[in-house]
């Protein structure tokens, strides 16, 4: 994605983020009028609370419905994912994370010394993460277990219920389950709840995704264990000391507004899966999918190719940008964000990615 941003052509629709609409600090300030103005005029730049503001973690807490004294914020839900990883770390631990996955999760785990288990989520069976076969993944060596709901790059949902029963079954062996939902809150079915109040399960939550301000880097813990989080805040103390609390104000304004934000997201959100299916229904001899249940990505794969990566570069020189499957470790497939683009552009992107794909070979 990077090596694109400067492209020549340059792109014209990005169609691999795995954001939502942009939005600018003026529309921001709009929301909230004069409050947030006068608010900036006495705030003096300085650290925060290592733990984020009470004022943050009290409109997280509520997000959630917890008690905000769970509430640990982070800059984004990378450096909560971090945290997570330092605290696990060292001594011979393993880390189980779903197959595929969101690549830098595996990337901090190894960086704190975790060996890397996997359990693997499966086309046949709608990418599903299922609690008996995690659990059979995991051993004397587990320190965490990751799960992704809505997932990244798929799509899928974990139904509540295993959720529930992965996380009993976890907390039974002192091994803690994190829920990584930063993509939760955008559904195509019937909604799913957070894992927040879910006993033995971590909370992994961001500003970046369904509520579409990447630019804030503010994310978040949700975890009831007042020892294990004292040590977050610990680590994070150490290594980051604090956020900004400029961001913290503007990520506390958005999530007082954060229904009006989602909505946008999901208006659009909704016409582009519908543009998207369209697409691959056209081309359905070639290109295979599971259509996502919830989140900002899809991931579909070509039937008679095994790399995506000369059909993604094809896109890219038509102004499209997608992300090949090999990032993954799954070249057949192909990453496709539907969040970022308003329906639109949407339409006119998938439109040039047809045209390429009506003429193109396999290499």
């Amino acid at each position: 994605m990077s090596a694109y941003d400067s492209a020549t052509p340059p792109i014209r629709y990005n169609l691999a983020s795995s954001t939502g609409p942009v939005w600018t600090f003026g529309e921001l300030l709009r929301l909230g009028g004069p409050e947030l103005q006068s608010e900036m005029e006495r705030m003096r730049v300085t650290y925060v609370p290592a733990e984020g503001s009470l004022a943050l973690r009290e409109q997280i807490g509520r997000l959630h419905d917890v008690d905000p004294d769970s509430v640990v914020v982070t800059m984004g839900a990378s450096e909560a994912l971090m945290l997570l990883m330092c605290w696990a770390g060292g001594g011979g631990g393993s880390v189980l994370l779903p197959a595929p996955g969101y690549p830098a999760t595996e990337a901090m785990a190894r960086a704190f010394d975790l060996t890397i288990r996997r359990y693997e989520l499966h086309a046949a069976r709608a990418f599903i993460h299922e609690s008996a076969a995690i659990l059979a993944a995991v051993d004397s060596s587990t320190r965490l277990v990751v799960v992704n709901s809505p997932h990244n790059p798929t799509g899928s949902v974990m139904p509540a219920g295993q959720l529930r029963e992965l996380a009993k079954a976890l907390q039974e062996r002192s091994i803690p389950l994190v829920s990584d939902e930063v993509f939760h809150r955008l559904y195509f079915g019937p909604a799913q709840p957070s894992a927040a109040s879910v006993p033995g399960a971590i909370v992994v939550g961001d500003m970046s995704k369904c509520l579409s301000l990447p630019g804030l880097r503010v994310g978040w813990i949700i975890d009831a264990d007042p020892k294990r989080r004292e040590q977050l805040i610990e680590i994070r103390d150490h290594l980051s000391i604090s956020g900004s609390p400029l961001m913290e104000a503007f990520a506390t304004l958005a999530l007082k507004e954060h229904s009006r934000i989602l909505a946008k997201l999901a208006s659009g959100a909704h016409a582009n899966v519908a543009a998207l299916e369209e697409f691959i229904n056209v081309f359905q001899a070639r290109l295979q999918w599971i259509k996502p249940v919830g989140g900002t990505l899809a991931f579909p794969w070509l039937t008679h190719a095994a790399d995506s990566t000369p059909l993604c570069e094809a896109w890219a020189k038509a102004g499209v940008l997608t992300v090949p499957g090999s990032t993954y470790g799954m070249p057949r497939h192909i990453r496709i964000g539907y969040a970022l683009a308003n329906p639109q552009d949407f339409k006119e992107g998938v439109r040039l990615m047809a045209d390429v794909l009506s003429g193109y070979s396999v290499p």
